[in-house]
């Protein structure tokens, strides 16, 4: 019946997937909880109810439903329909990373690097950060490279912090755009080239980072590029 409730959803009959979610939450399937709050956080099949989104993420969540503890972590980190506490987001954002959610892992990295909910810890955050990218989070390469670049939790490595920055650039991660663009310009990791240094910063700034925006439109001003 799980299956018939997922095949729904995915067909768009979000009436029908509602519907036999509902069914199946009642008896406690918690893949059936996680994905009822998800219906009842987005409106679909029924009328936005956060508060009953918390309530079957969190039933879903007692069961160690992975993509249920990922979602009531960001309601709670967000203080959406339930008390902002950094604390319990960090909690279930590491036990959903456990479960090998990459998304999680990310999350779960950035407190860790930013010492959100929990004591910082760099070596830690390297860690998680490396398995969300094993697992294709882009963003997760990018802050990876960081921590390269900074000696922070690892070893300084200019040389694979200019590998995961341009992983992540050439999926078109702004951030890992610009910092790419800083190393052609410092030549960290790689021969400096002030012509990709430019290209790299230039595709940061279509893309609407702040400080390459400021750069571009600087050496604008400063008549050393032209558009």
């Amino acid at each position: 019946m799980i299956q018939q409730a997922h095949t729904a959803y995915n067909n768009g009959d979000y009436t029908k997937a509602f519907s036999l979610y509902s069914d199946l939450a009642q008896a406690g399937d918690a893949a059936a909880q996680a994905s009822l709050g998800f219906m009842y956080q987005n409106g679909q099949g029924t009328p936005e109810d956060i508060d009953k989104a918390v309530l079957y993420y969190t039933k879903a969540a007692e069961q160690e439903h992975p993509l249920a503890m990922y979602n009531i972590a960001v309601l709670i980190m967000h203080g959406k329909g339930v008390a902002h506490d950094m604390f319990r987001a960090h909690e279930y954002f590491l036990k959903a990373s456990v479960k090998e959610v990459p998304q999680a892992m990310y999350e779960t990295a950035m407190m860790l690097e930013k010492g959100l909910g929990c004591i910082q810890n760099f070596s830690e955050a390297a860690f998680w950060y490396e398995e969300a990218a094993k697992r294709g989070n882009m963003d997760a390469f990018n802050n990876l490279g960081v921590l390269y670049k900074e000696g922070h939790g690892v070893n300084m490595d200019y040389t694979k912090a200019f590998y995961l920055f341009t992983k992540a650039a050439e999926k078109n991660v702004p951030t890992a755009q610009y910092n790419l663009g800083q190393m052609y310009d410092q030549g960290h990791g790689c021969e400096a080239d002030q012509d990709k240094a430019l290209e790299w910063c230039r595709k940061a700034a279509y893309a609407g980072h702040e400080k390459a925006k400021n750069i571009i439109a600087k050496l604008q001003s400063d008549g050393k590029i032209v558009f």
